[in-house]
């Protein structure tokens, strides 16, 4: 991040610590949605935040019923079966009390057919099968308890457009003196 003569040192702290809480909020959300820990998943959310997995998923709103997912039958009987989410790193833009981040999911399953291999010094497996690719947005604001997930867009990336419109939120310009382009 280079230093800007219009922004004190503090703005500049203030807001590498905002991209670490932001990172922190979705790094958290693998384990919490492999061990269903809906409890967490709460504190995450805004009152009133909504969870768009697209057409074929239900939509809940509201950090209750987000949280809620975390104690329907179907996601433990995923757990069960070995469910890993997988993230990748965010793209992260910070406007203010608001912010955005772009990043990828993976969805991973254990192969229960395919044939066991060994890997030295790590044991003998069938590995995991790729369920599963998308395309994240999250959509961020402060709060007095800190950052909350406001809205989270999810598009399997198939090769529709709207999972690439999503991606091309990371490369879309940042305008001048807002706070991520420190």
């Amino acid at each position: 991040m280079p230093a800007d003569a219009n922004h004190s040192l503090e703005d500049r702290i203030r807001l590498v610590e905002d991209r670490l809480d932001i990172y922190n909020l979705i790094a958290s959300h693998p384990p919490g949605a492999d061990t269903a820990a809906g409890d967490y998943t709460a504190t995450a959310w805004t009152e009133d935040g909504v969870f768009d997995r697209g057409a074929e998923f239900p939509r809940p709103t509201g950090r209750t019923a987000i949280a809620g997912g975390s104690s329907n039958p179907e996601h433990h009987k995923a757990i069960e079966q070995g469910l890993a989410h997988f993230a990748g790193l965010p793209y992260v833009r910070v406007t203010g009390d608001t912010a955005v981040a772009i990043s990828y999911l993976q969805i991973l399953v254990p192969d229960r057919a395919g044939p066991v291999f060994d890997v030295p010094n790590h044991g003998s497996s069938r590995g995991f099968h790729v369920h599963r690719v998308s395309a994240n947005r999250w959509d961020f604001v402060r709060t007095a308890e800190g950052w909350k997930i406001a809205r989270r867009t999810l598009r399997a990336l198939d090769g529709s457009q709207p999972a690439r419109d999503i991606l091309r939120g990371a490369l879309e310009p940042q305008p001048a003196g807002e706070a991520s382009s420190l």
